[in-house]
């Protein structure tokens, strides 16, 4: 009987079905790898084990049990500990305060027994001494590690909780080989205590060089359960991407003239990062998530710090430190989380579309009722936003027509380079298909788009070129015949022959 257990599983999002019916099954004592490209479902499956979301439909069976969970407390005390690449650490806290964060040993009265956690936290940290260049910080504060030994510490911190199931989610992803090496030693010794662990990584090599099973989701299904010693990599990649119909891309808008201009960029989640985006061009950026996409959108936005390299826009240089200076360049930015980044949910319709193009219509700093909501009603109108009133708040309106409103209020702007991160997420196939054509008209207008995507199918049907990231740089260029989803995965796991 496996260990673990999850069979059927279903989730939606909306419009989005992200779990379709998916099944895993792990012994304990396994390292089991969990492979699919972006979208199949790993991080929802993984969600779910952890109590992070509820699964609409399905069953998790742990050590033959029924795996309950309304939270992840619960799937704490049921054995399940996670680490992902987000950190969660308290900066202002020791090392050994925060790996007893949650299971703190008190004494009398309530207070935090001190000495109690350190030798709690002590042998866990002695595992990993490696990693921390031989030390163990036992009362150094999180604040003063680097990265690396940051997500050690959240490793160590997974580990103080005694699990029976470890999940690794992109755990290696800032971590120097070294740590890695320490990493992998210790998780072969949990293996062969009889500890189950789940691992995920954008490494392939990785994957061959720790997991002795993967099992590879697609499109929220489970495809396969493969030995991976003797699964070759191409077989891998064919499994990932399946075979899927060649969906026409709609004619080119690309100029010559080169409108966007970046040249060794380099800042947090970025390596010196050099590209260039033509007017009327759709640029797409690929790669497994996290690979600095989202960094190179903010930081183009100025919404990020830059430490070098350069931007220009029709040749002229440009700095913005910050998003205003940005607009004022002629930069529009759709950022990945509509809700908290994109839109001012509890204020009116209005006054969200009439936002970043304020500037323009003011005149003596006094803006007319009636022209504002002339100008708001047509910009809706132009994009099929569903909408009651514009004095209705964004937050009445559905996820897709909320997107709609994100990219809608820079039509006014008339942007010369637009930035897109993962604007088609979470939202039905109707709002995804009308706003392609919102997207595709930015660039008929002139506009240099570069668009980041989790969905690989989403950056073939729209973008003239992709740009897959690897580690925080531009790794691979794909376009014309290269474009294509097999290519794209390989490259995204730097498969022999993906990448450049």
């Amino acid at each position: 009987m496996p260990f673990l257990e999850m069979c059927g599983l279903r989730k939606r999002y909306g419009g989005v079905v992200a779990l379709d019916g998916a099944d895993l099954a792990a012994a304990r004592g396994e390292v089991h790898a969990l492979l699919g490209p972006n979208g199949s479902g790993k991080s929802t499956l993984l969600k779910v084990l952890t109590g992070v979301v509820a699964a609409d439909a399905g069953e998790v069976r742990l050590d033959g049990e029924p795996l309950v969970t309304r939270g992840p407390r619960d799937a704490l005390r049921a054995g399940v500990a996670a680490v992902y690449q987000e950190l969660s650490l308290l900066d202002d806290l020791s090392v050994a305060e925060n790996l007893v964060l949650g299971v703190e040993p008190v004494r009398r009265g309530g207070l935090l027994d001190r000495r109690a956690a350190e030798r709690r936290a002590a042998p866990v940290l002695e595992r990993f001494a490696d990693a921390f260049g031989g030390a163990v910080p036992l009362r150094t504060p999180a604040g003063a590690l680097d990265p690396g030994e940051r997500q050690v510490v959240e490793v160590c911190k997974a580990l103080v909780r005694r699990p029976r199931l470890l999940v690794l989610d992109e755990a290696t992803a800032s971590l120097r080989q070294r740590q890695v090496d320490v990493l992998f030693d210790v998780v072969r010794e949990l293996r062969d205590e009889g500890v189950l662990v789940l691992f995920i990584s954008h490494r392939l090599a990785e994957v061959r060089g720790l997991a002795a099973r993967a099992t590879i989701l697609r499109g929220g299904r489970h495809v396969a359960t493969v030995d991976v010693a003797t699964t070759a990599e191409d077989e891998l990649v064919r499994l990932m991407v399946g075979e899927l119909a060649t969906v026409p891309r709609a004619a080119s808008a690309a100029t010559e003239q080169v409108r966007l201009q970046v040249t060794d960029l380099a800042g947090p989640g970025m390596n010196g990062v050099s590209l260039t985006v033509r007017s009327g061009e759709i640029v797409g950026l690929g790669g497994l998530q996290g690979q600095g996409q989202a960094e190179l959108l903010g930081t183009l936005f100025g919404a990020r710090r830059r430490r070098g390299g350069e931007v220009e826009i029709d040749g002229e240089p440009v700095r913005a430190p910050n998003p205003a200076q940005a607009i004022r360049a002629g930069i529009a930015y759709v950022p990945g989380d509509r809700g908290s980044e994109g839109l001012a949910l509890r204020r009116p319709i209005l006054e969200n579309l009439a936002l970043p193009s304020l500037r323009t219509r003011s005149r003596g700093g006094l803006l007319s009722r009636r022209r504002e909501t002339r100008a708001a009603r047509a910009t809706a109108e132009r994009l099929a936003t569903r909408y009651g009133s514009l004095s209705d708040l964004a937050a009445t309106l559905s996820g897709g027509n909320q997107q709609k409103l994100v990219v809608a209020k820079w039509f006014p702007v008339k942007p010369r380079v637009v930035l897109l991160d993962d604007p088609l997420k979470g939202i039905d196939v109707r709002a995804k298909a009308e706003l392609f054509a919102v997207i595709r008209e930015l660039a008929q207008g002139g506009a240099a788009v570069l668009f980041g995507s989790s969905d690989d199918r989403e950056l073939i049907e729209l973008c003239d070129r992709v740009l897959v990231m690897f580690e925080g740089r531009v790794a691979d260029e794909l376009a014309g015949p290269r474009l294509s989803d097999d290519t794209l995965i390989a490259s995204a796991l730097q498969v022999n022959g993906g990448g450049s």
